[in-house]
């Protein structure tokens, strides 16, 4: 046997042992955009550290905790985070933080893209009938993320056909008391630091100029019907 062969041979037993292997569950989803395109409110290095190197830990350390109990590798992320309370308590907080974790910012990332004109539509309705304007509805938005203590998200949640804000801790989301919620803003440190420093207000004037407003309305009208 030859050198090459025994190469190949290995290279053969690499690649069986790879396919036998299931599939991680959960997956880190692309930005809808290249990194650099919030540019200047979000510096690209910030992109790139928060999407490549945050979220995909989320996702990773969440498919090890799974990885021992096969029964939940069919279940969808919201399923999990809905019903955490049956999740296998030896993996629960684990789930419950990089679970939540990688909920939120599948959704993070499709609420920015390129500036867009505002609200529109029965979105645009629901930002004046429960805040008057959109300038007020974002200062709210602004207001309630400066206070929101330590790390966090700030929500803003479908209500009566109108809007209602938020906060939630870590990496909690709504979606843990059975609602879902129309976007989030990430207060954690690692969303701004960079680039803001300890500056949190002027991150979140930032993310206003870089909501996708376009999305945000087509979300809206599915979850309003």
């Amino acid at each position: 046997m030859t050198r090459r062969d025994v190469i190949r041979g290995a290279a053969a037993l690499a690649a069986a042992k790879a396919l036998a292997q299931p599939a991680a569950p959960f997956t880190l989803p692309a930005l809808p955009y290249a990194p650099s395109a919030l540019e200047p409110y979000i510096d690209t290095q910030t992109m790139e550290i928060h999407h490549d190197k945050h979220h995909k830990a989320y996702v990773d350390n969440l498919n090890k905790a799974v990885a021992a109990h096969p029964e939940l590798a069919n279940r969808k992320l919201d399923q999990l985070l809905r019903d955490l309370p049956n999740v296998p308590e030896s993996i629960r907080v684990t789930v419950r933080n990089n679970g939540g974790g990688h909920w939120n910012h599948s959704l993070f990332w499709q609420t920015l893209g390129k500036p867009k004109d505002g609200p529109s539509g029965k979105l645009a309705t629901a930002v004046e009938k429960s805040f008057g304007s959109r300038e007020a509805f974002e200062g709210k938005l602004q207001a309630a993320g400066l206070t929101a203590f330590g790390s966090g998200w700030v929500w803003v949640m479908p209500q009566g056909g109108g809007l209602a804000i938020e906060t939630s801790p870590n990496q909690d989301t709504p979606i843990m008391s059975g609602r879902e919620p129309l976007f989030g803003i990430d207060v954690w440190e690692h969303a701004y630091y960079l680039k803001y420093q300890n500056r949190r207000i002027e991150y979140l004037s930032a993310v206003m100029h870089v909501l996708n407003w376009d999305f945000l309305a087509q979300r809206y009208l599915g979850m309003a019907g």
